[in-house]
Parts: C-alpha cells; sequence; structure tokens
C-alpha cells in the first residue's frame, strides 16, 4: 500500500479484490476481514447462516453485539439474546454481551484494523473508517453471506476527496465539520462514492473525532468513509494496549479523486440539523431560542470519552434547566468505568442528568421518547419523523458542546455567548480495559446447542422471479421516505426482529395503519415512490418484510445504496422510472403490469415497460445491474442464489 499516487481506499481494496477491475464503476468482489452484527439485525443473519449448513464462519474475526434490543419489557429480547450467545459459541463467533457498549464504539476500542476490511449489518459500520479500514454497512444477508467464505460483492465507488484545512475554533467540534460536510454535498452527494479525509485539519483529529465524522458520513449515502493510519491513530490503540496491530496508511499525494470538496475548518461554527433530516444544517444561531424539552447525548456518533468529559465539564457546578430531562449514555463500560473512577460521573450526576445504559436507547426510539409534540437535541445521527419514538416530536441533531449549553439554558443557544470553552481531563494514556463481557466460541461447538425462543421463526422461503409480475399500486409515496418509514423501530417493534410473519404487519404502519392488511388482501403489488428511497438504516426487514407481504417491485425516482441492494438480496425488482414526470401519472390502486421479467433479466436487458392496466397506458423504467444481480433477482433472492450455487 506504498503507491501513494493511489488513494487509500484503492489501496487497500486492491489488496483485497479478487474479482473484477478496482475502477469506479466496475464490479468487484472483495475478501471481508471482519464482520460486525448486532441484536437487531443479527438474529436473522445468524439464523441465514445457519440455513447455509456451514460449521464455522469463515472471515479472520465476526463479533455480535448486544446493544439495540436491550429493553426487556418481555421475554423476546432475552430469548433472542439466548439465542445470539449460542450460535455464536457454535460458529465461531465472539460476542459483546449487553451492557459491555454500543456495537461502533465497542469495535473501535477492541478490533478495528488499519488497512483491514470490515462488513456490518448496520449502516454506520463506516465508523471504523476512522481506524484507515474499508468499514462497509450492508444488509445482513451479506454478512451472513459473507461469514460462509464467500467476497463481498459491489460497484467499485468513485473516491471523494475531503481536505480539511485549519484547526477547529472554540466550541466547534467534529459533529460540526460532519455536519458542514452533508449541508455541502446533501443526503445523496456520498451515493456510489468513498469519503476520504485528507489535509492538515485531518491531522488535527484524534480518532474519536474521526470516528464522529465516518459515522455521519452514512447520512450522505455513502459506502464509507476513511481517514489516514498515523500517529493519532497510534496513540489511540497504545491507549488500549493493541499498538502492534498499527500500520501506517498515508493519504493519496497525487490527484486521484473524482472531485475535491474543500473545507475551512478555521471558521466554521456550530450547527444543528433541524427536523426532520440530517441534511437539514443551519448555524446554531439562526435557531436560538427555542425552548428544548429533551437533551440526549451519546449514541455511537458522540459518546466517546472526550466527548462525554467536555459535556461535564460544561455542567460542573452548574444544574439543567428545571424543564429539561438530560440523558447521557457512554459509549461503553471502559468509558463508564474510567468517567466513575476520575470524577466525571459525579459532576454528570451532580448536574441532574441521566445516565443511562452503554447502549443505543434513544437513538433507535428504544426508551426516552419525548414528550407530544416536544422539542429534542440530540448528539446522535439521525432524526427522521417518528424515530424518536414521539411521532411528531421536533428532533434536532447537535454536538455534545451545543446539547449540555442547552440542557443549562432551557432553549437552544449559541455556545459562544457561554464564555471560554472549559478546560477538559485529557484521555488516559493507557484506559484499563475489561473484556470480562466479550464471550469468546465454544472450543467444543459440536457440544453446543442453539437455544431458539418462541420469538425465533425461520426465515420464509421465497420462489423464483416470475414471468410476469402483476398487482395494484398499494402505495405511493414522496422524497427521502426512510427505512424507519417502510419498517418502523422502537420499543414494540424492534423486539420482533426474529419473527417475520409478526413484524410485517408493522411494514409503513406510520404512514399506512392498513398497508399490511390490504397488501395480503390485495396478493401483493407494487409500491411506487421518489428520490432517495430507502435512505437511512441497513435493516434488510425493510425489504424482507415487504417481500413477505407479496410486494412484487418497488418504482422510484431513485434509490438509496444499501436498500436497493437488499431489494434485490431479497428478489424485489427495484425500477426507476426512465421519465421521473411518470411518476405524477399514476395513483394508488392502478393495476400495473411488467411482462417477459425473468426473460429480460436473462437476456441481460436493462429496460422494462410497465402498463398501467387501469389508466391505459405504458411507461418505461430501468434497472441497471450486475450479472450476478440478475442471477440473484432470477433465483428470487441471494440466498437461493448461494444455495444454488454450493449446491
Amino acid at each position: 500500500m506504498k503507491n501513494l499516487s493511489k488513494t487509500m481506499s484503492e489501496r487497500i481494496i486492491q489488496v483485497h479484490c479478487v474479482e473484477g477491475r478496482v475502477e469506479a464503476g466496475q464490479e468487484i468482489a472483495i475478501t471481508i476481514d471482519q464482520t460486525l452484527t448486532q441484536d437487531a439485525t443479527g438474529t436473522l443473519v445468524y439464523m441465514l447462516f445457519e440455513a447455509m449448513g456451514i460449521p464455522k464462519t469463515k472471515t479472520k474475526l465476526s463479533v455480535s453485539y448486544i446493544d439495540h434490543n436491550i429493553l426487556q419489557t418481555g421475554p423476546n429480547n432475552a430469548d433472542d439474546h439466548h439465542y445470539l450467545q449460542t450460535a455464536a459459541a457454535k460458529y465461531g463467533v465472539i460476542l459483546s454481551k449487553a451492557g459491555n457498549g454500543i456495537c461502533h464504539s465497542l469495535h473501535l476500542e477492541r478490533f478495528a484494523r488499519p488497512g483491514w476490511t470490515l462488513l456490518g449489518s448496520d449502516s454506520h459500520t463506516p465508523t471504523a473508517g476512522a481506524m484507515g479500514m474499508i468499514a462497509i454497512g450492508s444488509g445482513g444477508l451479506d454478512v451472513a453471506t459473507v461469514m460462509s467464505g464467500e467476497p463481498y460483492y459491489m460497484r467499485m465507488p468513485e473516491i471523494l476527496g475531503i481536505k480539511l484545512h485549519g484547526d477547529k475554533p472554540p466550541w466547534v467540534s467534529a459533529k460540526d465539520i460532519i455536519l458542514s460536510v452533508i449541508g455541502t454535498i446533501g443526503v445523496n452527494g456520498g451515493l456510489d462514492k468513498i469519503l476520504e479525509y485528507s489535509g492538515d485539519g485531518t491531522d488535527k483529529l484524534a480518532v474519536p473525532e474521526r470516528a464522529t465524522i465516518a459515522n455521519m458520513g452514512a447520512e450522505t449515502g455513502a459506502t464509507t468513509s476513511i481517514f489516514p493510519s498515523d500517529e493519532e491513530t497510534l496513540r489511540f490503540l497504545k491507549s488500549y494496549g493493541r499498538e502492534n496491530e498499527w500500520t501506517e496508511i498515508k493519504p493519496s499525494l497525487g490527484n486521484a479523486y473524482s472531485n475535491v470538496v474543500e473545507v475551512d475548518v478555521s471558521s466554521l461554527e456550530p450547527l444543528a440539523a433541524k427536523p426532520h433530516s440530517p441534511g437539514n444544517v443551519v448555524g446554531v444561531k439562526e435557531i436560538e431560542g427555542v425552548q428544548v424539552d429533551q437533551v440526549c447525548i451519546g449514541g455511537c456518533t458522540n459518546s466517546s470519552y472526550s466527548d462525554i468529559v467536555r459535556v461535564a465539564a460544561i455542567l460542573k457546578g452548574k444544574h439543567v434547566n428545571s424543564n429539561v430531562s438530560l440523558t447521557v449514555s457512554p459509549g461503553s463500560r471502559v468509558i463508564l468505568k474510567t468517567i466513575a473512577e476520575n470524577g466525571v460521573l459525579s459532576d454528570l450526576i451532580s448536574a441532574g442528568a441521566r445516565i443511562l445504559e452503554c447502549a443505543c436507547g434513544p437513538c433507535i426510539g428504544m426508551g426516552q421518547a419525548p414528550p407530544s409534540g416536544g422539542v429534542s437535541l440530540r448528539t446522535f445521527n439521525r432524526n427522521f419523523e417518528g424515530r424518536s419514538g414521539t411521532t411528531n416530536a421536533e428532533v434536532y441533531l447537535v454536538s455534545p458542546e451545543v446539547a449540555a449549553v442547552a440542557a443549562l439554558y432551557g432553549a437552544i443557544t449559541d455556545p459562544r455567548k457561554h464564555g471560554e470553552p472549559p478546560s477538559i481531563l485529557p484521555p488516559p494514556k493507557k484506559f484499563k480495559t475489561d473484556d470480562s463481557l466479550l464471550v469468546k466460541p465454544s472450543s467444543k461447538p459440536e457440544s453446543v446447542t442453539v437455544i431458539r425462543g418462541l420469538n425465533i421463526k425461520p426465515p420464509p422461503p421465497f420462489p423464483p422471479m416470475p414471468s410476469l409480475l402483476e398487482g395494484t399500486v398499494l402505495i405511493k409515496l414522496g422524497d427521502n421516505i426512510s427505512t424507519d418509514h417502510i419498517m418502523p423501530a422502537g420499543a414494540s417493534i424492534l423486539p420482533l426482529r426474529s419473527n417475520i410473519p409478526e413484524i410485517s404487519k408493522y411494514v409503513f404502519s406510520r404512514i399506512d395503519a392498513n398497508f399490511a392488511n390490504n397488501a395480503v388482501a390485495k396478493g401483493g403489488g407494487f409500491v411506487v415512490g421518489g428520490e432517495s428511497y430507502g435512505q437511512g438504516s441497513s435493516r434488510e426487514h425493510a425489504a424482507l418484510c415487504p417481500r413477505y407481504l407479496g410486494v412484487k417491485s418497488v418504482i422510484v425516482k431513485s434509490f438509496a445504496r444499501i436498500h436497493r441492494d437488499n431489494l434485490i438480496n431479497f428478489g424485489i425488482l427495484p425500477l426507476a422510472f426512465a421519465s421521473k414526470k411518470d411518476y405524477d401519472r399514476l395513483s394508488l390502486d392502478d393495476k400495473l403490469r411488467i411482462q417477459s421479467v425473468s426473460n429480460v433479466l436473462a437476456g441481460g436487458g436493462n429496460m422494462f415497460t410497465v402498463e398501467n392496466v387501469t389508466k391505459r397506458f405504458t411507461f418505461d423504467t430501468s434497472c441497471d445491474l450486475t450479472e450476478r444481480q440478475r442471477k440473484i433477482l432470477l433465483e428470487g433472492g441471494l440466498f437461493n442464489y448461494i444455495k444454488k450455487k454450493n449446491a
């Protein structure tokens, strides 16, 4: 990886490439060193892996984290945890138990390695790009396939250079840098791209700050983000006793990027993303005075030691406004223990903060829903409508500094009015690591019995792609439909992730409460949508459950990357309008028909003519597929394709 005329991404991918040419737009296959799953997606991953009949994972490292579904209001989550622990023991996977921390924070601390590749069934897997690795979020079926020994297939992304210049002014943080990037390129600006960071401004960022930026790169639709592996990387690894895993990865010295975005860090100001999109970025000074009901600090974006210490320093000797509920979620148990020992935790508690478990929690609507119509400031990465658990809440995304100042004043306040930033305790040169909640796989896997609670239901089988697709328009949607719209999360729905028949009842439930019943009654049909359909999380349930309900094709103006891949993986034909004007001609309950689908796929065609039987007109759609994706769709999904290939 010494050829500095190439980008960091190209150098790492080239080392791992086993098929195709490492050129933008070409389909390539890369070997994956590590996989990451979490409990909201992991149960399905391991059920699919089991069904493949492979006795042991074939990656260098696979880790199963329990950090999402840990609110145990009934037996479902606990049953899933038993399943995950016994499956991990049997199939050669390390398990991180509930309470150990958030998967992305923990993976950065204990396992991420410069120059390696990581595939995770969580859209914020690119957080590990802060360590100089290619870390990609995907659907769980892709992860199960990689664990079985297959390479990961993707179109080689373009490499977008992000050059950071200068140092952060007072009260400006890494969160403001990534909000600035999202505000500049938009929530679709990273689609089919890798965001590669360099410049003197990058050199000044510690690894946890880089992790904040890499984490939220997912909100641009980017495949991943990556930072150099340098002295800061080595310093971070040393602090966790892992310095022997360091390797230097320098940024490109040539003009190797498809495009370059320049960011003058020294001119940035505190920023916020207003409801209901991470791309709705404004200066905090523009929204001052908005009364705040709730402040939530933590999540995989801003739960590092330094984040929490800065918050505690702002709050020390003061008290949270009486009208505000403040919660703090440390990223890992090691961080929690460290702040407990150095007095920072006491400062937070004395200020009136509520200390939550080291887990995702409020970010995914798992507890701490705001009041009706309430305003919540969060240091998380997404503020989609309803994601917090309160449909009409107004959620703003901000830095820990902005959040802490707002908690004191009871309203959004430009933190620069608060005076000089307080001095903070630096991170320890050596953290006291504790891996007691990391459970190693069994040395006698043949003796392990996988425990399946009543909530564990095997994934349903699906038939191959038929020649004729016919049905009605079941729902017509606008732009920026997220996976939270398609398959909601939250405390009442997430525990059903292992039970496809039950969780499928909630598809589009926050938009059309009768969608599931209607889809079944009509024998399935079509979903119609606008731009950036399927943005947000990697949850493959947003594809699997519609398929279970009989959705045959999704016809939209444009797709988010992971969701489009998930649709293909579960045998749903993803079509884009050839003319976006045709979107306006379609109505709910229109009967649509697509003929010769299997013939077009088998023949290598990209265009599908859709007949609107109700209104008596036809329109063209396109589906840009690789040869492998055509075969997957013809077989009815990736699982069928892999089983046939292995047979």
